[in-house]
């Protein structure tokens, strides 16, 4: 189980540093620029998690297969996008809701080793699937997915509820591992497709 975590985990990693790279390519950023931002998108969810919760080092500095995707997934991405053609607003989407699933769940199940309790595990598991995304956004002068209109951050906490309860009932882990990812992928798949969002809080003023 171990083993499919960690394999989880870096597929996260590329699918985050091609949301990165696609996002660099719109501002029309060079290739350090590209790498910058893809690693920066891949990584910086994770990092803000483990320095949180006191896990040291954190995962790429004791392991540099982490750079190495993020790297290769970030170049591929820009030969790709120039031998093909670019990637419209929606693809870059629904890559960000894939990275955003894997990245939840690791996270809720990082925290949890940790003993922590499971509002906590809850937090991390959202910062561990939207700190990048923020990051990168922030960066590139964009307002963060987190803070736009359509269901986002909350696709998170539900994947992250759904995987902390299925925990509690010793289901296998594995299929408790799937069904959360896929909550969060579906609710977030759903949300750019149907336009779905929470209630918006308009504040009028008095005449």
């Amino acid at each position: 189980m171990q083993q499919l975590f960690y394999l989880a985990d870096l597929f996260g990693v590329a699918v985050f540093a091609i949301t990165g790279a696609l996002m660099a390519g719109r501002k029309s950023m060079d290739l350090f620029g590209v790498l910058v931002i893809a690693i920066i998108t891949a990584l910086g969810g994770g990092t803000l998690r483990d320095l949180i919760l006191d896990n040291h080092p954190v995962s790429w500095i004791r392991n540099d297969t982490y750079i190495v995707v993020a790297s290769i997934s970030a170049v591929a991405t820009v030969l790709w996008v120039r031998l093909t053609r670019p990637i419209h607003e929606r693809g870059l989407l629904i890559a960000d809701a894939f990275g955003l699933a894997v990245f939840t769940v690791i996270g809720t199940e990082v925290a949890l080793q940790h003993n922590v309790p499971h509002s906590t595990a809850v937090i991390m598991g959202v910062m561990t699937g939207v700190a990048g995304g923020v990051m990168r956004d922030v960066i590139c002068n964009e307002i963060p997915l987190i803070f736009q209109k359509e269901i986002y951050a909350t696709a998170c906490i539900l994947g992250s509820l759904v995987f902390i309860v299925l925990r509690a009932m010793d289901t296998p882990h594995w299929l408790d591992t799937g069904i959360a990812m896929l909550a969060v992928l579906l609710t977030r798949l759903a949300a750019i497709h149907w336009r779905l969002s929470l209630p918006r809080f308009h504040l009028l003023d008095r005449d």
